[in-house]
């Protein structure tokens, strides 16, 4: 079995987990919208498991395993899209030929885009930006 968190607290937009280990891990809640639009007090509420942590009130569970991620931050165009959540990220693919399940993917960081997509989709969000500027108000 991998890591068991026995711990954990809410700080800078971030959950961390102190392993039994006595690691402490982090990952940012950008990645879990109902954990940061959470109170304190719907935050505490949680009972943790054998596989990972729940919260009830919010249907929110996050695996131990997921503390051991790469990517405990987004970066690229994961940042980008789930700092804005206005931006309809299957919209977007389906602009570019890109399938909603890869976007989600890109998304939630279990795939990277090369380097080459990355700045295919963010040249497109800017495209977006600059049709956007062109509606009159």
């Amino acid at each position: 079995m991998g890591v068991k968190i026995n711990k954990i607290w809410f700080a800078d937009g971030r959950i961390y987990g102190q392993t039994d280990d006595g690691r402490t891990l982090w990952q940012s809640l950008l990645y879990y919208k109902r954990l940061l639009n959470a109170t304190e007090e719907q935050r505490n509420r949680y009972e943790i498991n054998t596989f990972g942590i729940r919260w009830e009130e919010l249907n929110e569970d996050i695996s131990f395993e997921s503390f051991e991620y790469d990517n405990p931050e987004p970066t690229g165009i994961s940042l980008v899209f789930l700092s804005h959540p206005e931006l309809n990220a299957a919209a977007v693919g389906r602009r570019l030929g890109i399938s909603q399940s890869l976007m989600a993917q890109y998304i939630n960081g279990t795939k990277k885009p090369s380097k080459e997509r990355e700045c295919v989709i963010l040249n497109e969000i800017a495209t977006i930006g600059r049709e956007l500027e062109q509606v009159a108000v």
